[in-house]
């Protein structure tokens, strides 16, 4: 069953076209993937679905739950469950990581912040207090993010390169998170141009210069990062020499 649709969907900002009708569908209680080079629009994608600023203007429809989202603000589509973690984790001067991680949620328990903490890696006595602010690695930002996320517990939710900047601690504790997210029915949807995070998904969509290049199983996307293109007639696919394929 589906959970996001995307039909015939397409961006133009300033005269560039920076997706152009893509038609995506999204499982529900899976974990998919984005992925592609820098610039193909993963992101761009995800911020339109998401409804932030700047990326509402487009053609096409987006369904969640098979009903159009389109005209919905960001807020609305928050309180549908559709939220996202971004590559630049916040930072909020002076709010407290409890109050940070209690912010979104409808119940506010007290036992879920331990919870959401813990499951990040990240021990509750330290973390509880301390300020969302410069103090915090951006690892521990990153997973103070997902722990608040988590805590929401969301129906679709985006990890924006979930990788980007942070040690291989945070991103070992990251890769557990989606598992738990998985486990606990919410959807997922990974953006990166990484093999490593590509392998936590159970499914893929390859973007390039705006358009849907290939979809299907993990394993048949490994090949883009070998430098190995997709068939496309892209002029920047290195499998292409003077218009024609080798």
């Amino acid at each position: 069953m589906s959970i996001l649709e995307l039909k015939n969907l397409t961006l133009v900002k300033d005269g560039k076209i920076l997706l152009s009708n893509i038609n995506i569908e999204i499982w529900a209680g899976y974990v998919h993937a984005i992925v592609g080079p820098n610039g193909a629009g993963k992101s761009t994608l995800a911020n339109t679905i998401m409804g932030l600023h700047g990326y509402r203007n487009f053609v096409g429809d987006i369904l969640f739950e098979g009903k159009s989202i389109k005209n919905l603000s960001i807020d609305e589509r928050a309180r549908l469950g559709i939220t996202m973690v971004f590559q630049e984790p916040a930072r909020f001067e002076g709010l407290a990581v409890d109050d940070f991680i209690l912010a979104g949620v409808k119940e506010k328990k007290e036992n879920l912040i331990d919870e959401a903490l813990l499951k990040v890696g990240l021990d509750p006595l330290k973390y509880r207090k301390r300020a969302v602010d410069k103090t915090l690695s951006g690892g521990e930002r990153k997973r103070i993010e997902i722990a608040s996320i988590y805590a929401m517990k969301p129906k679709l939710v985006f990890l924006d390169e979930p990788d980007s900047g942070v040690d291989i601690d945070s991103v070992k504790f990251i890769f557990e998170i989606i598992k738990d997210f998985k486990k606990q029915g919410t959807t997922v949807i990974l953006v990166t141009h990484s093999p490593e995070v590509l392998k936590q998904s159970d499914h893929a969509f390859l973007i390039c210069a705006g358009k849907l290049i290939c979809k299907g199983e993990v394993d048949k996307m490994f090949d883009y990062f070998t430098g190995k293109c997709a068939p496309c007639n892209h002029v920047g696919n290195p499998e292409i020499e003077d218009g024609k394929t080798i």
